[in-house]
């Protein structure tokens, strides 16, 4: 009983004794590990090759199409509408002098009939007076008057008068002659009606508004210019004692219109005489020629008022510059440059324009050197780096 006992005890601790010796003997004959030095990777970045170049710069915005003259079209005499013009509707385009709208013209045309009468009558009257003047005149001569004869005497007052009557007459047809013109409402300018306010039938007075009307000439639209811009461009800015309208840069109008984007060549003509108190923007005016003729192709449509556009103002030409991608910058005026042995380098630039995906260097780059385009989240000078693109 007491060997079974003591076996229970003395043959696990035999077994952990030989499981330890085992262990010690393979600690002690294990191999020796290569010990190697850690090696750094350096990191693989995006780069853009520089090439200097001469570029034009463009300014864009936005606007509206308006035509350049427009004009409300009133009844100048009253009278019924006999007649309307086939161009008399919304949209309808009319020449220079194209009857419109006749008014009925028949008491305008009695008014010059009775203007005439009395010219003739003044006429006679005046004719009169001068006889009577001449008889007076010789019959006072006649009488040997030593005196000078008074001008009631010589019948000049009522010779002054009888011309004063003959004038009155004829300035009384002039006014019959024009009212009877105005009968008839004749396009002042080739043109398009906006909308039509009148037909036959309706009576009008006097300043009645028949129709509203704009020419089809030119069309102008209303560009907005942050300041900033206007380094970039040479507008024509009025100044003071200026002669005529200066000519300003080309501009390029496009418009999306039935699924396609469509272009109109203009030019800046004026810039308004204030800056906007609440945008602080100044805003120049494009003119079109022609913006309802047909275009190259029969796709184009015409540049209608109203239309939505937008514009590319040619601006001045930047010389030797580098065009780089807006990520390429950091901070405000600096760029880090990958030299021959793909490290980077701190570079200060002066930038000359930033747009939204790009930005322009006018100094401190050079032809073929490459710029790093990828973000870092720490940099030092002289960091070796891996590089993907061009170079």
């Amino acid at each position: 009983m007491n060997v079974k006992r003591t076996l229970q005890i003395v043959l696990p601790l035999a077994v952990v004794a030989v499981g330890a010796s085992v262990a010690v003997l393979l600690y002690a004959l294990r191999p020796e590990a290569e010990r190697r030095a850690p090696q750094a990777v350096a990191p693989l970045v995006r780069v853009h090759q520089v090439a200097l170049d001469d570029i034009p710069l463009t300014v864009s915005s936005q606007g509206t199409v308006t035509p350049r003259t427009e004009s409300t079209l009133v009844a100048e005499v009253g009278g019924s509408i006999l007649e309307v013009g086939p161009s008399f509707v919304a949209g309808g385009f009319f020449q220079r002098g194209e009857l419109l709208v006749r008014i009925d013209p028949g008491d305008y045309r009695q008014a010059v009939v009775r203007s005439r009468a009395r010219i003739a009558e003044a006429e006679l009257r005046l004719a009169r007076e001068e006889a009577e003047a001449e008889v007076a005149r010789r019959e006072w001569q006649d009488l040997g008057g030593g005196a000078e004869p008074s001008p009631l005497t010589l019948r000049q007052p009522q010779v002054a008068e009888a011309e004063a009557a003959l004038a009155a007459a004829r300035a009384d047809l002039e006014v019959a002659e024009r009212n009877l013109q105005r009968t008839e409402v004749r396009a002042p300018y080739p043109g398009r009606v906006r909308d039509k306010r009148v037909g036959v039938g309706q009576f009008v007075t006097p300043g009645t508004p028949l129709a509203s009307i704009y020419a089809v000439d030119v069309a102008e639209v209303r560009l907005p210019l942050p300041s900033r811009e206007l380094a970039y461009l040479d507008l024509p800015l009025g100044h003071r004692g200026a002669s005529g309208p200066a000519a300003g840069p080309p501009v390029i109008l496009r418009a999306e219109f039935a699924g396609a984007t469509h272009q109109w060549s203009g030019r800046i003509v004026r810039t308004e005489g204030e800056i906007d108190p609440r945008t602080r923007m100044i805003h120049a005016v494009a003119q079109v020629e022609d913006p309802y003729g047909r275009g190259p192709g029969t796709g184009r449509p015409p540049l209608a008022v109203g239309m939505f556009v937008h514009a590319e103002i040619q601006g001045e030409m930047a010389r030797g510059v580098a065009v780089l991608p807006r990520a390429a910058l950091r901070g405000e005026t600096q760029v880090l440059v990958v030299d021959g042995e793909d490290r980077l380098r701190f570079r200060d630039v002066e930038v000359l324009r930033r747009t939204e995906t790009s930005v322009i260097i006018r100094a401190g780059l050079e032809d073929g050197e490459r710029v790093c385009l990828s973000p870092l989240a720490a940099v030092t000078d002289g960091m070796q780096v891996r590089t993907e693109g061009p170079g």
